[in-house]
């Protein structure tokens, strides 16, 4: 597997930000299964802040609360270059601010397994 081909788009934002109706994450993520891309994983922060915000932080009996959230996709350096250029116009049609980097990877596996 050539290595250097593949790279990881992380999109750092709010968990309470939306893409129209949707939130923003799940608009990423359902595109992203929709274009066939490799894997996008959601992590949910418990505590964070950006350059227009506060500090954010999760307290056990605030479940719905504000807090930072990163969207994590891997797949081919020119697949995710083209995804982002799909979503890059959404998110700077967002009202808060968010995030957007892009690094190369090294994969070591990418072994698919059985769909139940």
């Amino acid at each position: 597997m050539e290595n250097s081909e593949y790279s990881i788009l992380k999109v750092y934002a709010s968990t309470t930000d939306r893409i129209g109706s949707k939130l923003l994450y799940e608009f990423i993520v359902e595109l992203a299964l929709d274009r066939k891309i490799s894997g996008v994983t959601v992590y949910r922060g418990i505590m964070g802040f950006g350059l227009s915000s506060h500090i954010n932080s999760a307290k056990f009996w605030e479940l719905t609360e504000k807090l930072p959230v990163m969207i994590e996709i891997i797949d081919k350096t020119t697949v995710l270059d083209e995804f982002y250029s799909v979503i890059e116009p959404e998110l700077l049609k967002m009202k808060k601010g968010c995030l957007a980097v892009i690094e190369p990877v090294t994969v070591k596996l990418h072994k698919p397994g059985n769909k139940k």
